[in-house]
């Protein structure tokens, strides 16, 4: 029964997911450019709480009911999980910016030139001054409260992913294959945006395809350590922080580049070496669900 409603709920997750984004999204990033207009900008983090909308039309459909387990925080006796899902995602990101810098050293730019002429497209002239504590206090905003101010938005994804989909998928099967599974459906979730530019823009090679196979090892990467984080609690909520957390810092490591060329890569998380220390603690968590 339970493999039913799996497949009942891709259907519908995906189904509005992608006429949401097909009918409303790309339209209007087509006429006004993707990610250059607060209303497209606005439809994109609605399209964040599908996966809970989809939840609850499943279990109107199957009449499943609404009570489920994952939603109860588990604080008591958890709270390391929680702290590792707060500030652990900031610190691999910064470890992954700092392996990509080390084998690109010319990418790295301390004066931020290519943040400034950013700024600048868009009217806004800043001095050196200007731009370090505008970088200070972003990176200690995205830092300490990033997972809390975007804890609302990733609920509605979470929920969906390690809530209900996670959950019934590791009744049939092992944590591996579900997380590489649950991972790439994940991953082709956000094909559409991605295709319009979503995290590493339209000029790349093999756009954007390249760029739809790189975010999928990414939410395989994540659904990973955030599967794993959900299963110990036995809450969906250390996954929701830690979503919060990476969508809040993972784009932090662009303040320093010197320019944009290699999104694929990095230096933000999204990118393979950016990636690199998340992968690595992913490696370690499938290794120890084994034993």
């Amino acid at each position: 029964m339970n493999t039913k409603r799996l497949i009942i709920y891709l259907a519908i997750v995906f189904g509005l997911t992608y006429l949401f984004e097909f009918l409303v999204i790309t339209p209007m990033a087509t006429e006004k450019g993707y990610g250059n207009d607060p209303a497209v900008m606005g439809l994109i983090a609605v399209v964040m709480f599908l996966p809970a909308i989809s939840v609850v039309i499943t279990q109107l459909i199957t009449k499943e009911g609404f009570k489920n387990p994952m939603i109860k925080p588990n604080f008591k006796g958890n709270w390391k999980y929680y702290v590792a899902a707060w500030f652990g995602p900031q610190i691999l990101c910064v470890i992954g910016a700092a392996v990509y810098f080390l084998i690109f050293p010319d990418r790295f730019d301390p004066s931020h030139s290519y943040i400034h002429q950013l700024y600048a497209d868009k009217g806004v002239k800043m001095t050196p001054e200007m731009m370090n504590m505008t970088i200070i206090s972003q990176y200690a905003m995205a830092f300490f409260l990033g997972p809390l101010l975007n804890s609302f938005a990733c609920f509605g994804e979470e929920w969906g992913w390690r809530g209900y989909m996670m959950p019934k998928m590791m009744e049939k099967i092992k944590f591996l294959p579900a997380v590489l599974i649950g991972g790439l459906i994940w991953g082709l979730w956000h094909a559409p945006l991605i295709a319009l530019g979503h995290n590493y823009g339209t000029d790349y090679a093999g756009a954007p395809w390249s760029g739809i196979a790189m975010m999928s090892l990414f939410c395989i990467v994540l659904g990973c350590i955030f599967t794993y984080l959900s299963n110990k609690t036995g809450s969906v909520w250390p996954a929701v922080i830690g979503h919060g957390a990476i969508n809040g810092f993972a784009a932090a490591p662009l303040y320093f580049i010197a320019d944009n060329t290699h999104t694929l890569l990095g230096p933000s998380s999204t990118g393979l070496i950016g990636m690199s220390a998340l992968i690595i603690v992913a490696i370690i968590i499938c290794i120890k669900q084994r034993n």
